[in-house]
């Protein structure tokens, strides 16, 4: 699982990869309506990457970041 987030003055939001292990991957953007730092769109994101995984039926999950708090 890639992410990767924006925060600034005009928008918040998250770009979610997930990738299996039979060449599929699945995209999600997220776009959030509240104001929030750089790492809780990290977050948001994580939360929500470890929910589609979790419904995609993954089984071991490895995540990249840019994040200082989110390693794998």
């Amino acid at each position: 699982m890639y992410l990767d987030g924006i925060s600034n003055e005009k928008e918040n939001g998250s770009g979610i990869i997930l990738e299996g292990p039979i060449d599929v991957t699945l995209e999600k953007a997220l776009k959030f309506n509240f104001k929030a730092s750089n790492n809780q769109v990290e977050y948001e994101a994580l939360i929500v990457g470890l929910k589609l995984a979790k419904e995609v039926g993954a089984s071991k999950l490895r995540c990249y970041s840019d994040s200082q708090h989110v390693k794998g």
